[in-house]
């Protein structure tokens, strides 16, 4: 007797139960979109005296890191992206300016002595500077004397005795050289400028006090500390001993993205993502258990532990939960029931092929014969999500993590624990109430019919041509709405207390000095896109709003540079291009290159026809949408691999039959899966729609418009093409697969 259901038992229990232990003991670690905060991307550059390498930016991320620590920010996450790049995210940190002034300022700190006042026109000479003082006299410094990593130690300090403000206390590292920089202006009379000492930020004197008339020449301040005084707020003093005691950055940085997200928002978004999460996931397992019955109500509690699996998966590696990477998460729910679907209607084909030999049997040669389309499909959805997160960034990468775990764990779900589940109720029922009895309705009338689908491929090719020039006109007529993540500018969202309409948003904007911005309203909500915008042009635009629409606030705002935008924009080209050439590479592999090409070209027709539609609707092209893209990308090829698939199967069988009635039969059988397996994945993009939020809804609409014309386009494109190509193809027909031979145990 085979102890391969043990074993399988005891792998199942393992992975159930070192799954829940993880999900009860870690907590899941939230992107800034579902909790709130800013993220700010910089980018080094080199400076006259050092390169911006990965050595340098290393040093700078020290440096932030430091200074984000004394922000007081409640974990914050820092991170080097590539070699010039640093990740900042600061969660809770709602203020984009404060955030991006205290963290990414040059803060070269230095202290000089003043060498006199400097005349009109006079230019410095001999290693000296002229900078203006606090009052906007010119003043002619010497050479930096202590330079930032001279300090040691500041802090914002008051004392009520003295009076009310703030100053900044410093303490150095090496107390002689202060004192003899002292030592050195105290031998001027007081009242003499040159008996002052000048303290530069980022070469502007942010003070430049008289040394007192008690200290006395060359005998200076010893102690090795000093206090920086000036007109500062609580703020102001805190700021700069943030900056001082951070240190300097070793090279210029510039900000080159910055996402700030409310609290409210990051809620909400949760809270969707689990609604459509629970209500898609509801509508899959009523689904499922109507279909199949006992093992489709087997299949949903795998279901519920591929869930379970999932989560563990991602907490245990430390991934960051964005909300394109929940979509991720629900989404993997259709790739689950379509292994379970492609198993299930496998073994009603074995059962009513030989209904003697049990149920049990129809059902293990299920597992078996499906394992093929199954590990093919999720394959290709993997190389997908693999392009994800080496080629994206962002909240996108994201997806690609959750998407790829989502896969993995749907095989462990389907093809292990669904197969323990089954196993142990399949003897304790009849056919009929197992769900397998009967190959159901639709394959029995397509079987009793045979209609003869590829007769007419002339005929479909001329449409899909149709189909797609129609979809590509889209991209003349309309043109693609980039979003800031592609084109680079600010994206602002508000909220206002009172809905007003887009119009009166748009003049609003437009009286506050922007004209040109793109302005959308629905009810409360109003966005601003523009090019150029500044914070304090922000500002001044809620402002604007505000008298409108009554209270305002601001719910996200994203930035992102040129230069960024426009890398962005060639990744997403890259990455559609090779998930395509990586997907035909890999049919061309696994079946003949007849398959994989007229697989690609129908996935060129999906492609075509999801992006016209955002065409002609206006709908932005953003990272969302290039993750729904990659995401059609794979689940098209998913469709046309279990197609081409069981046209492999029923070729060898039938070596002297025209290849087009082996893929006629091949589209009638499979007809089934794809049906159930479609409105699965509909139930799952149907609560996300419904319940998702905007930039979810897009993602929904870009995926079903995807899933229903892959699945036309697998029968009605990528058959024909095959049929069509196979004239041109030299290689014979496939092999009937060899009976295994059983070695003795």
């Amino acid at each position: 007797m085979s102890r391969a259901p043990l074993w399988r038992a005891l792998a199942a229990f393992a992975v159930i139960a070192t799954s829940l232990v993880l999900a009860l003991t870690m907590a899941p670690r939230l992107g800034l979109d579902l909790r709130g905060g800013t993220q700010l991307v910089f980018e080094t550059r080199d400076s006259p005296t050092m390169k911006a390498d990965s050595e340098a930016t290393d040093r700078a991320l020290d440096v932030l890191r430091r200074r984000a620590d004394a922000l007081g920010v409640v974990d914050p996450t820092l991170v080097r992206s590539g070699e010039q790049r640093i990740i900042v995210e600061l969660p809770g940190v709602l203020d984009p300016e404060q955030a991006a002034e205290v963290i990414g300022k040059t803060a070269q700190l230095s202290f000089h002595a003043v060498k006199g006042v400097a005349q009109e026109g006079e230019k410095a000479e001999n290693g000296e500077i002229v900078v203006a003082d606090e009052s906007g006299q010119r003043l002619r410094l010497g050479p930096p004397v202590i330079s930032g990593d001279g300090v040691s130690d500041a802090n914002e300090r008051s004392d009520p005795q003295q009076g009310p403000g703030w100053w900044v206390s410093v303490q150095f590292r090496d107390a002689a050289a202060w004192q003899k920089l002292t030592g050195e202006v105290a031998c001027f009379e007081a009242g003499d400028p040159r008996r002052r000492l000048a303290i530069l930020l980022d070469n502007e004197i942010i003070s430049s006090p008289q040394l007192d008339p008690s200290i006395a020449c060359r005998a200076g301040i010893p102690g090795g500390g000093t206090d920086i005084t000036g007109d500062f707020t609580l703020e102001e003093a805190r700021e700069l001993g943030v900056l001082i005691k951070g240190g300097a950055l070793p090279v210029p940085m510039e900000l080159v993205e910055q996402r700030t997200v409310g609290p409210t928002l990051g809620a909400d978004a949760i809270e969707a993502s689990a609604k459509a999460g629970v209500v898609g996931l509801l509508l899959t397992t009523l689904f499922i258990v109507v279909i199949y019955r006992m093992v489709g109500l087997a299949a949903a509690l795998a279901l519920a532990c591929y869930g379970l699996i999932s989560y563990a998966a991602l907490v245990a590696m430390g991934a960051t939960l964005t909300l394109p990477g929940l979509a991720g998460f629900v989404l993997a729910i259709g790739m689950a029931v379509d292994a379970n679907v492609l198993v299930f209607e496998r073994a009603r084909e074995e059962y009513a092929g030989a209904p003697k030999r049990g149920l049990r049997h129809a059902l293990d040669r299920g597992f078996k014969m499906a394992w093929s389309a199954i590990a093919d499909s999720n394959i290709t959805t993997l190389i997908a999500a693999g392009l994800l997160f080496w080629l994206a960034s962002g909240p996108v990468k994201g997806f690609g993590v959750t998407l790829g775990i989502g896969v993995l764990a749907s095989l462990v779900s389907a093809m292990l624990i669904t197969r323990v589940f089954t196993s142990l109720i399949i003897d304790r029922m009849g056919p009929r109430v197992s769900g397998l009895g009967s190959v159901g309705r639709v394959r029995t009338w397509l079987t009793k019919r045979d209609p003869q689908v590829m007769a007419r491929k002339t005929l479909w090719l001329g449409m899909a041509v149709v189909v797609t020039v129609v979809s590509l006109a889209g991209l003349f007529a309309r043109g693609l709405n980039f979003g800031v993540e592609f084109t680079g500018g600010r994206l602002v969202e508000f909220s206002t207390s009172t809905p007003i309409t887009a119009d009166t948003a748009r003049q609003a904007v437009a009286d506050a000095g922007f004209p040109n911005a793109v302005v959308q309203a629905s009810g409360p909500d109003v966005s601003v896109r523009a090019g150029e915008l500044e914070i304090a042009e922000v500002n001044r635009i809620q402002e604007a709003l505000g008298e409108v629409g009554g209270e305002v606030n601001k719910s996200r705002d994203e930035f992102i540079g040129p230069s960024l935008g426009e890398e962005l924009r060639r990744n997403a080209l890259i990455a559609l291009g090779v998930a395509i050439a990586a997907q035909l590479a890999y049919l061309a592999y696994r079946f003949r290159w007849t398959f994989g090409t007229a697989a690609v070209s129908a996935l060129v027709v999906d492609v075509s026809v999801v992006i016209g539609l955002f065409a002609w609707l206006g709908k932005p092209i953003d990272g969302v949408f290039l993750a729904a893209m990659l995401t059609v990308v794979g689940y098209s090829v998913n469709d046309k691999v279990v197609v081409f698939d069981r046209v492999r199967e029923l070729w060898a069988l039938n070596r002297k039959e025209p290849l087009a009635k082996s893929v006629n039969g091949a589209i009638l059988q499979t007809l089934p899966r794809t049906i159930n397996t479609g409105l699965g994945a509909l139930f799952i993009l149907m609560a996300l729609a419904v319940f998702g939020g905007d930039s979810l809804r897009d993602f929904a609409i870009a995926l079903v418009t995807g899933i229903i014309v892959g699945t036309l386009s697998s029968s009605f494109v990528a058959g024909p093409l095959a049929i069509t190509l196979g004239r041109f193809d030299k290689q014979p027909p496939p092999e009937p697969p060899q009976p295994r031979v059983k070695r003795a145990r």
